[in-house]
C-alpha cells in the first residue's frame, strides 16, 4: 500500500499533471502517516518519504 501510493505520486509528477500529483500526494500523505503510526515503518522514514514527494511536486511549479 505504501509503495503503491508513492508510485501514484511519482507517476503523476512524471506526467506533468500537477493537480493529479497533489491529489495523489494527499492520499499518500495519510497512508504514510497511518503506516508509521502502526510502527510498520519508522517515523523518520515516513517523514523522508513525505519530504521527497513534496519537493517533487514543488519542483513542478
Amino acid at each position: 500500500k505504501l509503495r503503491t501510493a508513492i508510485k501514484h505520486v511519482i507517476k503523476a509528477v512524471k506526467a506533468g499533471n500537477k493537480n493529479a500529483a497533489q491529489a495523489a500526494f494527499m492520499v499518500s500523505f495519510s497512508t504514510v502517516d497511518s503506516i508509521a503510526d502502526k510502527r510498520i515503518i519508522h517515523k523518520n522514514k515516513a517523514a523522508r518519504h513525505k519530504r521527497r514527494l513534496s519537493a517533487d511536486i514543488k519542483a513542478m511549479a
